[in-house]
């Protein structure tokens, strides 16, 4: 198999946060993105769970409050039982 360059960009900080983590399993960051893109087409897309951040307590406490008040009709539009109802309220 015939090797090629592929040049990427990424922050230096990154770079040198995981060059140090490689180097401490054995291994360079050539081997590591190797092993990266080897496994993405084995796995045939990303080899891991790509997920949102996980929210922090004071959005927790938000989403929750306007959920109980969401439950009282607070900050709520009026409701419509149809698409008509609506627009003869809108006026359109």
């Amino acid at each position: 198999m015939s090797a090629t360059t592929m040049n990427i960009r990424v922050d230096k900080e990154v770079k040198d946060n995981a060059k140090m983590i490689f180097a401490e399993l054995g291994m360079d960051l050539t081997t590591a993105v190797n092993i990266f893109l080897r496994q993405s087409i084995r796995e045939h897309g990303i080899p891991f769970k790509l997920k949102l951040d996980i929210p922090n307590e004071e959005t927790k406490e938000e989403t929750k409050k306007v959920l109980r008040e969401s439950e009282k009709g607070i900050g709520m539009s009026k409701k419509f039982s149809s698409a008509e109802e609506l627009f003869e309220d809108l006026e359109i």
